[in-house]
């Protein structure tokens, strides 16, 4: 993996473990989810991309 691919992951990661937190502390947001889903999606995309 290259350095934005793992920067990525991290920010991926990072935003499940926010989205998971507010829905726990405050009630589900699916707009949040949805974002969430975007954004692990595009990480795949770029892990996929550079890695074939």
């Amino acid at each position: 993996m290259t350095g934005s691919v793992k920067a990525m992951a991290v920010l991926t990661f990072a935003a499940l473990v926010v989205v998971a937190t507010y829905s726990v502390a405050l009630g589900s947001n699916g707009w949040l989810w949805f974002g969430w889903i975007v954004l692990g999606l595009l990480t795949v995309a770029m892990a996929a991309s550079r890695n074939g």
